[in-house]
């Protein structure tokens, strides 16, 4: 056994969406830190590229800064033609960039409702659907290509707050999950959900702001979670560590769930 090379994702190309800020960025941080060759996209370019310069600046692995709206199909099939023009393969892709609509159930808009879906669900499988030829460039079952989904421990449980599609966009991307896992497989392509719970993130901090010592005190191990926490678990999936790994779904979350069973 390889003890030294267990975790190494060393050189691999990775692909994180919505890697410029929140967890995104703290998955990319880890990817970099532990030599990955690593690329970060989401909708805002200037911050994209300073986000990825500075990671760059830390390494020891490398950022790279690929903008784009993932809301729509077509910048989905630029993203991934651009990605193409760099690179002739793709090791690692975690679809991360998502969107929280939080509104009482009398007025939740469908126009919100749609827009949540579309970004946390739909276009996660345009996406990995788009990226596929890379993803299966240079995989084999001995040596598996990994997609990483975000979903939330929301997407569990039935969430206190009133994130009607939030929540049901995690439940289905944790099954859609499952689903591409049973189809891939046999091509050298290994798909897992990560389910966070407690992060500090963009998305995160109105409601740590105002209810954080609560959450906390629910929160078995007594903390939310740190950069460590999710990037260790991503770099787990993405290595030899986690080829025998396949259609699961990881609470990355302290005990929070099991805590309010």
């Amino acid at each position: 056994m390889d003890i030294k090379n267990l975790f190494s994702v060393k050189d691999k190309v990775v692909l994180v969406t919505g890697g410029s800020r929140g967890i995104g960025e703290m998955i990319a941080t880890g990817f970099v830190a532990a030599g990955a060759n690593v690329y970060i996209t989401s909708r805002s370019a200037d911050v994209c590229e300073k986000v990825a310069k500075q990671l760059t600046e830390k390494g020891p692995g490398r950022c790279v800064a690929l903008p784009a709206d993932l809301q729509k199909l077509d910048e989905v099939h630029r993203l991934v033609a651009e990605l193409s023009k760099r690179e002739k393969h793709l090791d690692v892709l975690v679809n991360n960039a998502g969107a929280n609509w939080n509104e009482s159930f009398h007025d939740y808009p469908d126009a919100a409702f749609e827009k949540v879906l579309n970004l946390n669900l739909k276009r996660i499988f345009s996406l990995t659907q788009a990226c596929l030829p890379l993803l299966t460039a240079k995989a084999s079952v001995s040596d598996p290509s990994s997609v990483i989904n975000i979903g939330s421990i929301d997407g569990i449980r039935p969430p206190p707050q009133e994130t009607y599609a939030y929540a049901a966009s995690k439940g289905g991307l944790h099954h859609l999950s499952r689903h591409l896992a049973g189809k891939l497989g046999d091509q050298g392509v290994l798909v897992n959900t990560i389910a966070p719970g407690a992060f500090p993130s963009k998305m995160m901090k109105a409601t740590l702001d105002n209810f954080g010592d609560i959450i906390i005190s629910k929160i078995p191990v007594g903390r939310i979670g740190t950069p460590e926490d999710i990037a260790g678990t991503c770099i787990y999936l993405a290595s030899r560590a986690g080829h025998y790994t396949n259609g699961a779904t990881i609470t990355v979350d302290g005990g929070a769930l099991i805590s309010n069973l």
